[in-house]
């Protein structure tokens, strides 16, 4: 783990080993839609950002680690349902937040599973709940959107297209990973970037969320894969 991950696992470490509760707090509970996996997610993501930034003393990227997102919710879903998307292969999570969807592969029996994500808290995150479900997963902090994938056979992506960056970014890999033969998996909330054609609807289900400022009603979630 390298260093500026490896200071963040300190900071979470600390952080879930602290008395006291309250909405500036991490808290180790069952995900909603899929209570078979365990995270440390804030009460509100919010406020812990406000604490952390003010205990750093700088701005801290937003921690979307700490919110169990409705697209990553239902790819991890189907994955335990349909264990055999995920069974004996190598997966990489990519903009893992939680670790949620890696987590949820692991269980579901692949080989190897790789979460992958650029801030070194969300490194950090997928650590601490991997080792809270006792799977093994590994990490990096890499931007891994402008290269190849060639030692991955399923790619899962929960909640990356919030934004027209993010997509620009996105689309593009993601289609050089079917290119190179391994298979897609997308979980999308209806966030506006998703592409128009060119995805095939495998799932459609209602979750829940705990995303911060969001109606905290369930919300219709699609996993997609590249048709």
């Amino acid at each position: 783990m390298k260093g500026a991950a490896a200071a963040a696992l300190s900071e979470l470490e600390r952080e879930i080993d602290a008395p006291g509760t309250g909405l500036d707090r991490l808290q180790l509970a069952p995900t909603p839609f899929v209570p078979e996996v365990r995270l440390h997610l804030a009460e509100d993501a919010i406020v812990w950002w406000a604490r952390m930034e003010a205990f750093a003393g700088h701005p801290l990227s937003p921690p979307y680690w700490a919110s169990a997102w409705a697209g990553g919710q239902a790819l991890a879903r189907h994955l335990l349902d349909h264990p055999e998307l995920a069974a004996g292969r190598r997966v990489l999570d990519v903009a893992a937040g939680s670790g949620l969807v890696a987590i949820a592969a692991a269980l579901a029996g692949a080989s190897d599973v790789l979460a992958n994500d650029i801030d070194p808290y969300a490194v950090a995150a997928v650590t601490v709940n991997a080792r809270a479900n006792r799977v093994t997963v590994d990490t990096s902090g890499d931007d891994l959107l402008d290269g190849d994938v060639d030692d991955a056979d399923l790619v899962v992506a929960g909640d990356v297209f919030y934004s027209r960056p993010m997509a620009e970014r996105m689309l593009p890999f993601l289609r050089r990973v079917v290119a190179s033969g391994a298979e897609v998996l997308v979980g999308d909330p209806g966030r506006g970037h998703l592409p128009a054609d060119g995805l095939r609807v495998l799932a459609d289900y209602p979750v829940p969320t705990t995303e911060p400022s969001v109606d905290p009603s369930p919300r219709r979630v699609r996993v997609l894969r590249p048709a």
